[in-house]
C-alpha cells in the first residue's frame, strides 16, 4: 500500500478504511491506521499501527443508504402512481367494449389475457406503491397452481419463441397464506430474470413441491425455521451468475444489465417479499449450466397439523454402515455426518474429490456407500464419480447438487450413481437416499 511506504519512507501517519481478502476467500472491511516511531535523530525506527474489522459496521450503513433509497422509491411511486393507473383505466375499459362485440374464441381469451395483465398492472402499482411505504399487503389464502398457469400464459404469449417454459407442480402443493399480487410479481420476475439470462434460447423450468424442513437444515440457514413449506425453484439453462457478484445480485440497484435495459430492483423487491412472508430465498447457479433460484414459504397449516405430520415422519435407520461424504462446503459436511451417526450410520468426511478418492483408496473394504457433491473446486463430481468407479466397479453412489441439471452430468457419469439429491436436502430426503442406494436389509424388499 502506498500509505505504508509513505509512513515508511518520510514517517507520515495515516488513517485508512478498505477492503481486503482474507486467505479463505472471505471479502472484510478493515480500519487501518499507523504512524511513525522516530529515533532521538529523527530517523525511523519502525512503523507501528492497527487493524480493526469494520465490516458490521459497512453493513449498518449499506443498510442505512439502501433504507435511503427505498424512502426515495415510496416518493417516487406516490409522484407516478396516479398517473399509471390512468394509463391503464382506459384500457381496461377498452377491454370491456371490445368483448361487448366479439364472439372469436381466439380474440376472445386474447383479451382476457390483456385484461388480466392490466389489471395485474393496476394492483402492482397499488402494492408496489404500500410496498415501498412499509405497509404489509393483503393475506389470503392462496392456491399456487392457478398463479403458475397465468404466469406460463405470460411466459408463453411475450417472451421470445426459443424460450420453452415447463412446470412441474406436485399434484399435493399446500396452500398459502400470501399476497397472491405480490407472489405472482415474484415468479414473474424470478422468469425474467431467466429470459434475459438466455439471449438465444433456452429452457425456463418452474418446479413446487412441499417440503418439511427439519432442525438439520435449520440449523445451517439463518432465515429458515423448521416447519412445512413450500419450495418454488425457477431454473434456466442461461450464462449463469459469477462467484465474484453472487452475493450482490440481491442489493438495490444492482445490476449488470446495459444502462436503460435494468433497474437492479427485480430480485431486491423479490427478496423483500419473500422476506415478508416469513420465507427466504436461496440461488445456486454455475457460468456453464445456468441458475435455480428457490423460494421457500410457509405453508397454511394449523398448528396441531403441523405437529402431526412433522412427528409422523419415521427415518430411515442405518445398521452401522459406513457413508463416504463429499462436499467442498463444511457446513454442510458437518450437519450431514451429525444427521447420519444420530441414524445408525458411521461417517467419513472429505472436502473435495481428490481426498474423496484417497480416503475411498485406504477404506474400500468398509465404506458402502459415498455421498458426493457435483459442484467441487479442483477435482468436481463427475471426475470423482469416475474415478471411484475405476476404483471399484461396484461402488455404490448418491450425487447430490443445487442444480437440477447436474442430475443428468451424475447419470452421464456412470451407472453407479444410485440416487440424486437435490439440495438443499433435509434429514429425511437425506436418510431416505442413503438407504436407497444400500442393498435391501436382511428379510425386507427394496426401500426405494
Amino acid at each position: 500500500m502506498s500509505a505504508i511506504q509513505a509512513c515508511q519512507q518520510d514517517g507520515t501517519p495515516f488513517d485508512l478504511e478498505t477492503e481486503i481478502l482474507t486467505a479463505k476467500g472471505a471479502r472484510k472491511w478493515v480500519r487501518v491506521s499507523a504512524e511513525a516511531e522516530r529515533h532521538a535523530d529523527g530517523s525511523i525506527t519502525r512503523v507501528q499501527g492497527a487493524f480493526q474489522d469494520i465490516t458490521d459496521q459497512k453493513h449498518l450503513e449499506q443498510q442505512y443508504l439502501r433504507a435511503q433509497r427505498m424512502e426515495s422509491i415510496g416518493t417516487l411511486a406516490s409522484g407516478i402512481a396516479h398517473d399509471l393507473n390512468n394509463v391503464l383505466a382506459p384500457i381496461l375499459l377498452s377491454i370491456g367494449l371490445l368483448q361487448e362485440d366479439e364472439h372469436e374464441a381466439e380474440r376472445l381469451e386474447t383479451l382476457g389475457t390483456i385484461e388480466a395483465s392490466a389489471k395485474r398492472g393496476a394492483a402492482m402499482v397499488s402494492r408496489l406503491l404500500s410496498f415501498a411505504r412499509g405497509a404489509d399487503g393483503r393475506r389470503e389464502d392462496v392456491q399456487l397452481p392457478p398463479l403458475v398457469r397465468d404466469l406460463a400464459t405470460i411466459v408463453r404469449d411475450t417472451f421470445p419463441k426459443n424460450i420453452a417454459f415447463e412446470d412441474r407442480l406436485s399434484p399435493d402443493l399446500w396452500a398459502l397464506q400470501a399476497d397472491a399480487t405480490q407472489l405472482h410479481q415474484v415468479l414473474l420476475n424470478l422468469s425474467v430474470n431467466a429470459r434475459d439470462a438466455m439471449p438465444a434460447g433456452g429452457q425456463i423450468t418452474l418446479t413446487a413441491k412441499n417440503i418439511v424442513i427439519d432442525e438439520s437444515y435449520a440449523a445451517l440457514n439463518i432465515d429458515a425455521r423448521s416447519g412445512r413449506y413450500v419450495t418454488i425453484a425457477v431454473e434456466d439453462t442461461g450464462t449463469g451468475i459469477s462467484k465474484e457478484i453472487i452475493d450482490k445480485i440481491f442489493d438495490p440497484f444492482f445490476t449488470t444489465k446495459e444502462m436503460g435495459k435494468g433497474t437492479g430492483l427485480g430480485l431486491a423487491t423479490s427478496m423483500a417479499i419473500v422476506t415478508g412472508h416469513q420465507g427466504f430465498m436461496r440461488v445456486y447457479s454455475n457460468p456453464q449450466t445456468g441458475t435455480r433460484f428457490e423460494v421457500y414459504l410457509p405453508a397454511h397449516t394449523t398448528r396441531a397439523k403441523r405437529a402431526s405430520a412433522v412427528t409422523a415422519v419415521v427415518h430411515p435407520r442405518g445398521q452401522g454402515e459406513m457413508v463416504l461424504v463429499v462436499d467442498d462446503e463444511a457446513g454442510i459436511r458437518e450437519i450431514a455426518r451429525r444427521t447420519l451417526e444420530a441414524f445408525g450410520y458411521r461417517v467419513l468426511l472429505a472436502g473435495d474429490g481428490a481426498e474423496a478418492v484417497a480416503l475411498y483408496v485406504q477404506h474400500q473394504a468398509d465404506i458402502a456407500v459415498v455421498l458426493t457433491d457435483m459442484m467441487m473446486p479442483l477435482m468436481d463430481g463427475t471426475a470423482t464419480i469416475r474415478e471411484l468407479v475405476r476404483l471399484n466397479p461396484r461402488v455404490r453412489i448418491v450425487a447430490t447438487s443445487g442444480l437440477a441439471a447436474d442430475a443428468n452430468a451424475a447419470g452421464a457419469a456412470d451407472a453407479r450413481v444410485l440416487y440424486f439429491l437435490p439440495k438443499p436436502y433435509t434429514a429425511e430426503t437425506l436418510l431416505t437416499a442413503i438407504r436407497a442406494a444400500l442393498p435391501p436389509l436382511p428379510g425386507r424388499g427394496s426401500e426405494h
